[in-house]
């Protein structure tokens, strides 16, 4: 008697929400282990320390992937270099820098905002048309973004005051949305090589930086907690979210996989909680509830 026929087993790579979510939270913890870090390691020192870190890991993990998709990759090195110093280095550098001008309530909202300019540079550049049900769910998380930000007091925006600090981290949010918005256009090979090649561009794009902070004498040679820093930072909000956020784009597209942005500074409030024993507050369980309210909402006007 025949058997039924059954679905192949599902991949934990072809979960979308689960590597998107995951790679939120490893991004969470570099916000955390960026607190760790002050006055342990400089912050172009961490930024430049961390892409060594990353193509240590890739020189042991990465080498056959790469030597075989490497007649692809040499036809776009123009791409990859752009891809690795906006999405790695640019935002980087422009986070660490605006964090010495203006406030965490300041940084919170202005990086709430990278999912909205994905929305609009893919209309802009693709024509990509978002549902007005997406429209809504965005700006659910937004608004969960903004819980957040201002730890429930609406208060908090009325005495927001913008400086040279918010202009750097507007470009911190451009640089990554554009990075999301060109990945789908990433050469044919897998993932592991194209990553390899980011890291390459964001390790060579960092050097004039450290260079530059040595040279104005704010140069910080890891301590043994930076150090901690410099691996953790290495390995999760490097290697396996960028990985996880790479292969998520590829399921469901740039527009989609940025809501899920919107989770990192919620994310980031639970940790504080559990690894720097910061109090959790009513307002963090009403971000979490519409953050991902927002994205659920988001999600299922695809299905409609």
């Amino acid at each position: 008697m025949a058997q039924p026929a059954t679905r192949p087993p599902r991949r934990a790579f072809d979960n979308a929400y689960l590597l998107l979510s995951g790679a939120s939270l490893f991004w969470a913890g570099n916000v955390i282990a960026s607190r760790i870090a002050v006055g342990d390691v400089s912050p172009m020192a961490l930024t430049t320390l961390r892409w060594f870190g990353v193509l240590v890991i890739l020189a042991v993990i990465a080498r056959r992937s790469l030597a075989r998709d490497w007649p692809v990759l040499k036809t776009r090195l123009v791409y990859v270099a752009v891809m690795g110093t906006l999405g790695f280095t640019a935002f980087n550098a422009f986070y660490y820098i605006a964090a010495h001008f203006t406030s965490a309530v300041n940084i919170g909202i202005i990086q709430g905002g990278i999912p909205a300019l994905v929305f609009l540079i893919a209309f802009l550049l693709r024509a990509t048309r978002p549902k007005a049900v997406q429209i809504l769910g965005m700006l659910i998380t937004l608004a969960g973004v903004g819980v957040v930000a201002t730890k429930g007091d609406l208060a908090a925006v009325a005495g927001l005051s913008f400086n040279f600090g918010d202009l750097l981290m507007l470009g911190a949010c451009l640089a990554y949305a554009l990075y999301t918005v060109w990945l789908p256009d990433r050469p044919a090979v897998s993932g592991l090589s194209f990553f390899a090649g980011l890291a390459i561009a964001a390790f060579l794009s960092s050097l004039p930086l450290v260079a530059a902070e040595v040279a104005i004498g704010e140069f910080r040679w890891p301590t043994p907690v930076g150090w901690a820093t410099v691996a953790y930072c290495a390995v999760f909000p490097s290697v396996l979210s960028q990985i996880f956020f790479v292969r998520g784009v590829e399921l469901i597209g740039p527009g989609r996989a940025g809501v899920f942005v919107n989770l990192i500074p919620v994310f980031a409030a639970v940790l504080a909680v559990l690894v720097l024993g910061e109090p959790f507050h009513p307002f963090h369980a009403v971000a979490l509830a519409l953050v991902f309210g927002g994205i659920l909402i988001a999600e299922r006007a695809r299905k409609h």
